[in-house]
């Protein structure tokens, strides 16, 4: 375990070099464009817009992991069909836009793998479907919840300890994600690098989702929330978990598993989508 984190950290250290080599040489090579101000001019004008083009879409648990369970549904059921639907209500939104789904059907994928397959198709968002669940056996407790990536006090763990509980499903899960734990260096190398470049991104775009769930459909909210769930500190882009509801209310549980509940979700997801597009792609 010891050679194994310290060759972690030599990892980081060499990637960190070659980041700071590769700017070292870019700006050189912007202070010798000083002495060319109209090529200067011509590089702005034809330098490429950003392009929001790639969603990854991950619906929650599956396969061996049922996930929480209500008076009747399981998790990774509704996930799915939840899921299904805001691929579909995209598509049909913003054609231009490329759908990968983590898992389209009843299957248990790791929640490495989920990450590998966001980071392989270029990922410019990763949003996680879940539904929510308290202690009681029938909760009171009831609507949305929105989770980014942050770390998280010990009186916070509860929802992240749950949502991490896939990880015991795997095979030599020790070693995948040796690097996960609030102590340990490499996790908080990853962190620290992850909040620079993507954690104002991550709570804008649930501000986004929270503002829909709550103006449009009048659907109760729990807010935004920074915790430690691990399939989001995996992902290389903004990244959020959306709990749709608890699946042990039955209320919500009623809404969950309903066609007309899961179209309101995946409609709501989607106006966020389209707007966060749209402010990306209107930045210079």
């Amino acid at each position: 375990m010891v050679n194994i984190f310290f060759l972690q950290i030599r990892i980081t250290f060499i990637l960190l070099l070659a980041l700071s080599i590769q700017n070292q040489a870019v700006f050189g090579q912007q202070t010798k464009k000083k002495h060319h101000p109209i090529v200067e001019k011509t590089d702005t004008l034809t330098a490429p817009t950003f392009r929001f083009h790639t969603v990854i879409i991950d619906a929650g648990h599956g396969g061996k992991d049922p996930g929480a369970h209500g008076a009747y549904a399981k998790e990774k059921n509704v996930a799915l069909a939840i899921a299904r639907k805001l691929r579909d209500a995209l598509k049909e939104q913003i054609p231009s836009l490329h759908i990968v789904m983590t898992r389209s059907t009843d299957n248990f994928v790791e929640l490495h793998r989920r990450d590998e397959i966001a980071a392989e198709n270029k990922g410019d968002l990763f949003i996680s479907i879940h539904c929510n669940s308290s202690p009681q056996k029938v909760s009171t407790d009831h609507g949305v919840l929105l989770l980014v990536y942050g770390y998280h006090r010990k009186e916070e763990q509860l929802e992240a300890i749950r949502e991490n509980s896939s990880v015991y499903l795997e095979k030599d899960y020790q070693k995948k994600y040796s690097g996960y734990g609030a102590n340990d260096a490499v996790n908080t190398i990853i962190l620290s690098a992850f909040q620079q470049k993507f954690r104002k991104q991550c709570i804008h775009f649930a501000d986004l989702v929270n503002k829909e769930f709550k103006n449009t459909d009048g659907r109760n909210s729990l807010g935004v929330r920074e915790q430690g769930v691990l399939v989001l500190q995996q992902s290389a882009m903004p990244a959020v978990l959306v709990e749709t509801g608890y699946i042990n209310n039955p209320k919500d549980e009623a809404y969950l598993t309903s066609p007309e509940g899961q179209d309101e979700i995946a409609r709501s997801i989607t106006r966020a989508v389209k707007k966060y597009k749209k402010e990306l792609e209107a930045q210079p």
